[in-house]
């Protein structure tokens, strides 16, 4: 029975090593293949592109040839005519497989990022008829883009139409740019000058890109214009109801600025029938809505003294120096749980800020300083746990149990001699003694 599962396993190995052979076989030539295609796609981009757009292709082509020489060698060896082991085979054709594997990821990531140049080089005169035909879509389309700014300049304000206003005529020089810049393009190509004529090309098509963006912002102005008035009428009855009820509620000074200040942005807006610039009053009312909000929220609950908060970082640091004791006295029973706690709560008081803090803070450094000393007390509960679970009750009663160094005390307190080795001899001596 011995003989015949021996025998299957041997079988199952030669198996195995077949197999690894066939795939080392594929492997190579796989990669010579993509070499090939490879050298012929550098070829053609670097007459396209250049050396300097190529270089990072050129050099991974010629690592993966001086690796794939290696692997040629190791299968030239496979198959020479002095007699090899099995681990032999078995190891050469791993390295072989493992470098073609690594020559093919090579090669593509760096063709990935030569790509899309290389396709837009092929589709080069698709790409010149292309722009040259949405140069003329897009012609069609300027003055209706113009008629529309005229229409909207009875509306709204010279700031609020910046930015579109403009566009009709940058639309119509950069149309003339695109066409210009195409032609270029093609006499470069037809002098042989290709890196030069695939940069025009690109310039090309993102002049008519711009172009087409800028049509768009017109058209879709009128309607985000729309949205911004219909918006702001009513951030506008928001924040009319905001200062009714701000008037019956505590006014400290920070309310009182900020009603004041939401007051002068309702009287500044404009009389109906102006041109307005919805935009810009919809951002500064808004402010100055959520300015009074936050105001009233804090009058509501007030911002915590500094005293408060010197008091709860104090209170932090005490809770970390008697943790901080503990575990240095004992560092070889305390566990994973407590020295987590104590390390955040360590990070979170070094994050608290030096000196008197602003109003603004105190709140978030109140909170923060808690949660130190909460940590801190949680870390030390943690460790007296484990100081308690670690501790021995009995040292094997040879002497070294509760009454002390010999029960007759000698050294007096097992307390003392538990502590000792918790904090030393675990922490520190217990390799050395184990080595000995």
């Amino acid at each position: 029975m011995a003989g015949f599962w021996g025998k299957r396993k041997r079988e199952e190995q030669d198996a195995a090593d077949a197999d690894l052979a066939r795939r080392a076989e594929l492997a190579i030539v796989a990669v010579d293949e993509r070499v090939r295609l490879t050298s012929d796609e550098l070829d053609f981009a670097r007459a396209e592109l250049g050396d300097k757009a190529t270089e990072d292709l050129a050099a991974a082509l010629q690592s993966v040839k001086v690796h794939l020489a290696e692997a040629f060698q190791l299968h030239q060896l496979n198959h020479d005519e002095i007699p090899d082991t099995k681990d032999e085979l078995r190891t050469r054709n791993a390295r072989i497989i493992q470098l073609s594997e690594w020559a093919e990821e090579l090669l593509e990531e760096r063709t990935l990022v030569l790509q899309p140049k290389i396709d837009a080089i092929r589709r080069a005169p698709e790409t010149l008829a292309r722009v040259r035909a949405d140069r003329d879509r897009l012609a069609e389309r300027v003055p209706h883009a113009r008629e529309v700014v005229e229409r909207l300049a009875h509306r709204y304000s010279p700031s609020a139409l910046q930015q579109v206003s403009g566009n009709p005529e940058e639309v119509e020089q950069l149309l003339d740019f695109a066409v210009h810049t195409a032609g270029v393009s093609e006499r470069r190509r037809e002098a042989g000058q290709r890196e030069q004529a695939s940069v025009a090309l690109e310039a090309a098509t993102e002049a008519v890109r711009r172009a087409e963006s800028l049509l768009d912002a017109v058209d879709t102005f009128e309607i985000e214009a729309l949205r911004a008035e219909s918006t702001l009428a009513a951030v506008i009855d928001d924040s009319r109801s905001d200062l009714v009820e701000a008037r019956r509620g505590p006014q400290t000074p920070t309310v009182l600025q900020a009603m004041a200040t939401l007051e002068r942005e309702l009287g500044a807006l404009p009389a109906a029938g102006a041109r307005t610039d919805p935009f810009s009053a919809l951002s500064s009312l808004r402010q100055a809505n959520a300015d009074l909000d936050l105001a009233r929220e804090r009058a509501a609950r007030p911002v915590p003294s500094q005293d408060q908060v010197d008091h709860a970082i104090d209170d932090a640091d005490r809770q970390l120096a008697v943790a901080r004791g503990l575990i240095t006295g004992h560092r070889g029973w305390i566990g994973a749980d407590a020295r987590t706690r104590f390390v955040e709560a360590e990070r979170l008081r070094a994050g608290l800020p030096l000196g008197p803090i602003a109003d603004d803070q105190r709140e978030t450094a109140l909170a923060t300083a808690r949660r130190a000393g909460a940590l801190a007390s949680e870390s030390l509960q943690l460790a007296q746990r484990d100081i308690e679970q670690s501790r021995p009750d009995d040292w094997g009663g040879d002497g070294y149990g509760r009454g002390g160094y010999g029960r007759g005390g000698g050294m007096g307190g097992g307390n003392m001699v538990g502590g000792m080795l918790g904090g030393l001899v675990i922490g520190s001596l217990l390799g050395d003694i184990f080595d000995g």
